[in-house]
């Protein structure tokens, strides 16, 4: 979902209703003032705005799993990572100083190690079930995840005191869940 707030002459609150990457974007350029979108997305696309507030939703984590016989971090040679995310993925593999193929998957990253087409998967992980049905263990875990409120940067230097109202608002309605 993505929130604009449109000149002070109108309505108080607009919505957009859209993709979290097209929301990512659409905050960015400066078309919307105001978004929501996972961490997840935030993360792969990266982009000028602020993160202002952790909506407490859709609450996961990055994590790394490889097979339970197969420590991916134990060993040497030429390693193999599938995954849906591969801008997080390879930023979080250059930090544990592995040089690793990344695979870009579309579909269920669990069943690329099985195949034998990676040692491993970077994916959002929120109970873990679906990783030990396919035999896979949790080696890292990368990041939480879970909504975030956006701002473009220019909207919030020429909107704030509106911002910031819009922000209140959430944290109040939030604190009382």
């Amino acid at each position: 979902m993505l929130h604009t707030l449109p000149h002070p002459t109108s309505a108080p609150l607009e919505a957009v209703l859209s993709k979290a990457p097209d929301v990512v974007t659409y905050v960015s350029q400066g078309v919307c003032a105001v978004g929501a979108a996972g961490k997840d997305t935030i993360m792969e696309a990266g982009g000028p705005f602020y993160e202002m507030l952790d909506l407490q939703l859709g609450v996961c984590r990055f994590a790394l799993a490889s097979p339970k016989d197969n420590d991916f971090f134990e060993g040497a040679g030429h390693k193999r990572v599938a995954t849906k995310y591969p801008g997080v993925a390879r930023r979080f593999l250059s930090e544990q100083g592995i040089d690793a193929e990344i695979i870009r998957i579309e579909g269920s990253c669990e069943l690329v190690p099985l195949l034998g087409l990676a040692d491993a998967i970077v994916d959002i992980v929120e109970t873990g079930d679906t990783l030990r049905e396919n035999g896979l263990v949790i080696r890292r875990e990368i990041a939480p995840i879970s909504a975030r409120l956006i701002v473009n940067v220019a909207a919030y230097k020429l909107r704030r005191d509106e911002i910031d109202r819009l922000i209140s608002a959430l944290e109040g309605a939030m604190g009382k869940c």
